[in-house]
């Protein structure tokens, strides 16, 4: 792990900004060669990429200054701190919101493109928490565990002690998932049909990995009750998963049905 990687001059280069531009580019071309392939307007993918872009930095700092409200009526200036202050579910909550929004006004199929869509979300996340990785933060607890890992000084985990490395097995989950939604999505394509599983997938699967790789962090993330607040929110976004999920069954079975009186 290495917080600045190199620097030429007075330009620096760290870790954690690099892997977020090395996953937001990845994101760009999967999302830019899958609509290409598959009857999707690419330039309907880029602006799509950029208003989640927009709506989900909007989204993890809100629900940032949420979790820290005590701290920000302390403190206002943490408002206009940009160096600190994200929350990844804020960041998909907004991009969620603004991406249904966005295409709801272009009238574009929104479950075909919300396949497509979380798929490279989930791959900029893989990414961007190798970024964290290297920067140090979302660390996990002391461990005597073979897999842990000791973070040096400067930064922002705990130095001197083995830790849980969260951060690459929240990276290895998020390529799995990614993995995951495309083979759903390559499936629908096939039969040009019943979209929407992908999309579906990717907040299970999420929700579940979150879930349980919050047990083993040890960063300062909130709390409602005994759960974490990215616990607590899991919850609803297991529910809304499965909800979508019931629906997208019902309605596959309901096509199938009609296909046969046919």
């Amino acid at each position: 792990m290495k917080v600045e990687l190199f620097s030429i001059g007075p330009f620096h280069v760290y870790g954690y900004g690099l892997m977020i531009a090395i996953g937001i580019l990845c994101a760009y071309y999967y999302l830019d060669y899958m609509c290409k392939k598959h009857d999707l307007d690419p330039n309907i993918g880029f602006w799509l990429l950029i208003v989640c872009l927009i709506g989900g930095y909007t989204g993890s700092r809100i629900l940032y200054f949420i979790t820290v409200f005590d701290e920000v009526l302390e403190n206002p200036k943490i408002l206009i701190d940009f160096k600190n202050g994200y929350v990844v579910y804020g960041g998909l909550i907004g991009g969620l919101i603004s991406a249904f929004v966005y295409l709801k006004i272009k009238k574009q199929n929104i479950y075909k493109m919300f396949d497509v869509g979380f798929a490279a979300v989930a791959l900029a996340q893989g990414f961007g928490r190798i970024g964290c990785f290297l920067a140090g933060c979302c660390y996990g607890k002391e461990t005597d565990a073979w897999f842990g890992v000791v973070f040096p000084v400067g930064s922002m985990a705990r130095h001197g002690v083995p830790l849980v490395p969260t951060q690459l097995f929240s990276s290895a989950f998020d390529f799995f998932n990614f993995g995951v939604c495309t083979f759903i999505f390559l499936k629908e394509a096939k039969k040009d049909k019943n979209y929407g599983f992908g999309f579906t997938s990717y907040l299970i699967l999420y929700a579940i990995g979150r879930f349980v790789i919050e047990f083993f962090r040890n960063d300062y993330r909130g709390s409602v009750g005994n759960l974490s607040t990215s616990q607590f929110i899991c919850i609803f976004f297991l529910l809304l998963g499965g909800t979508f999920l019931t629906l997208f069954t019902l309605r596959a079975k309901k096509e199938s049905l009609a296909n046969l009186k046919k």
